[in-house]
């Protein structure tokens, strides 16, 4: 019989007190936006990006407004309607981290709105943005998924293989762990096919964009398998809510993919 690891980890990485500290979960998203500030400096000297260091700057503060609202505000009209019509102060409640707090579909709306918020501020190209975007974006969700490892959230569903994992709020059953499954698709793998993507340098802009969101909701979709889907989810022919989200995602990357070719197309024959 295989003695599957228990999980015991603390979500602190530095705890100053009972409940107080700073997260591992805290330190995802700050090293996630630190990875686009200093990533766009990168983008400049491979020229896929011209932004000033003000403009970078400036972005920065849109993406992670665009980010926290968005996937805030995702979790809570998304996950938690019920709650959030009982209880609409709660929307401001971003302390509740984790599997309690934000959306990964609501954060990826919302710093596409940032981005493009910011673009007609500044006149500039916001799918260009999101484009780079779609390269480094995939860093904050790997460290994401491993936080919500830590955390001990987010686990997979019951699995007798060797790497399976106990975790105790969820009982004594070995699981997938499903976190570590989505780190390595939704971060590491994505990321890569990304960067192969936007070192083509395609155009029109937008279509790095349309392409993360095909291949994002595309691997959410099948990883969503091995995850227990959250408690009070409405599954529909087996599929969870999460999975349903990912396929809209998908069909608006597709749209967007199509739209973003098609107004090229205008432009290149001056229609």
């Amino acid at each position: 019989m295989l003695a599957y690891y228990t999980h015991n980890l603390s979500p602190f990485l530095i705890q100053f007190g009972d409940g107080w500290g700073i997260r591992f979960y805290g330190m995802a998203y700050v090293i996630g936006f630190l990875a686009w500030f200093y990533g766009l400096g990168w983008f400049r000297k491979l020229g896929w990006s011209r932004l000033s260091d003000n403009q970078v700057s400036e972005l920065l503060l849109y993406t992670v407004l665009g980010v926290l609202l968005g996937g805030r505000l995702g979790y809570c009209l998304l996950y938690d309607w019920a709650e959030t019509v009982r209880n609409p102060i709660g929307i401001i409640a971003f302390w509740n981290g984790g599997i309690r707090g934000m959306a990964s579909h609501g954060g990826i709306a919302g710093a596409l709105l940032g981005f493009l918020f910011w673009a007609q501020k500044n006149k500039a190209d916001g799918w260009a943005v999101a484009d780079n975007a779609a390269v480094l974006a995939p860093v904050g969700i790997f460290l994401g998924r491993m936080a919500n490892f830590i955390n001990g959230e987010l686990w997979g569903r019951p699995s007798d293989v060797a790497w399976a994992v106990i975790f105790p709020e969820a009982g004594s059953q070995p699981r997938h762990p499903s976190q570590m499954y989505e780190a390595l698709g939704e971060g590491l793998i994505l990321g890569l096919l990304m960067l192969w993507l936007r070192s083509r340098n395609p155009r029109p802009s937008g279509q790095v964009t349309g392409s993360f969101f095909i291949v994002y909701g595309g691997i959410r979709f099948l990883l969503e398998f091995f995850r227990e889907p959250d408690i009070g989810d409405p599954m529909t022919m087996g599929i969870s809510r999460g999975q349903l989200f990912s396929v809209g995602l998908a069909i608006v990357g597709f749209c967007l993919l199509g739209v973003r070719r098609w107004v090229a197309g205008r432009r290149k024959f001056g229609k």
